[in-house]
């Protein structure tokens, strides 16, 4: 049975997740999700009422790999001209990278964790095409119709509480899970900022639920 993880996205901008060259990362922002989620594990996205009004499902994602942080950020890395690597391993302790357009040096700590051990410094890769769907404000699946479980799960995240997480629920998110998967969709980068963006990417670190379906 695969772990499904679910939350809520304020900002869109490219820096979590990051789609460059066929390739979906989580490396910055939701720490706790990065630190758990491993191989097979599903990462649904949705927008907060504060991005996209309608609460569509943002990006969904198979993780492919949960990389150690130290390979992920290696200056002789292939991910380092990505834009989401916006931190370097500088032999003994991490560092931001002058001029990345996300976020600031003060956010390394909640990104990769304290040194000298980095316990949040975590990457979720979902390599391939086939195994994620970056949608941004277009998704074709109006499940707030087709999945009325799945919808209150959605709206009650960021409230406080959460919705009975029962077998029709989870019924439902797998179904919802394979389909969103499935439906037709035309590949595209995230968005780049042309100057620096400071936004934080999600809602609070623990607001999202963990399913298994």
């Amino acid at each position: 049975m695969a772990k499904v993880y679910i939350y809520k996205l304020t900002v869109d901008d490219g820096g979590a997740p990051c789609v460059s060259n066929g390739v979906l990362s989580l490396a910055i922002c939701k720490p706790a999700i990065r630190s758990t989620a491993g191989r097979g594990s599903i990462v649904l996205g949705f927008a907060a009422d504060s991005l996209y009004r309608d609460n569509c499902l943002v990006y969904v994602a198979r993780v492919t790999e949960n990389l150690e942080g130290r390979k992920y950020f290696l200056d002789s890395s292939r991910y380092v001209d990505r834009p989401d690597c916006i931190y370097r391993w500088a032999g003994h302790r991490f560092e931001w990278k002058t001029g990345s357009r996300f976020h600031l040096p003060s956010d390394l700590v909640h990104d990769l964790g304290e040194a000298p051990h980095y316990g949040r410094a975590h990457v979720l890769l979902s390599e391939g095409v086939n195994n994620f769907r970056y949608f941004r404000d277009k998704c074709p699946i109006d499940y707030k119709k087709e999945y009325p479980r799945l919808s209150a799960l959605v709206e009650s995240l960021g409230q406080g509480h959460r919705v009975n997480f029962g077998s029709d629920l989870r019924a439902e998110l797998a179904r919802f899970a394979e389909q969103s998967r499935d439906v037709p969709w035309e590949y595209r980068n995230t968005p780049v900022p042309s100057a620096p963006c400071r936004d934080k990417c999600s809602m609070g670190e623990d607001d999202f639920v963990d399913l298994e379906c």
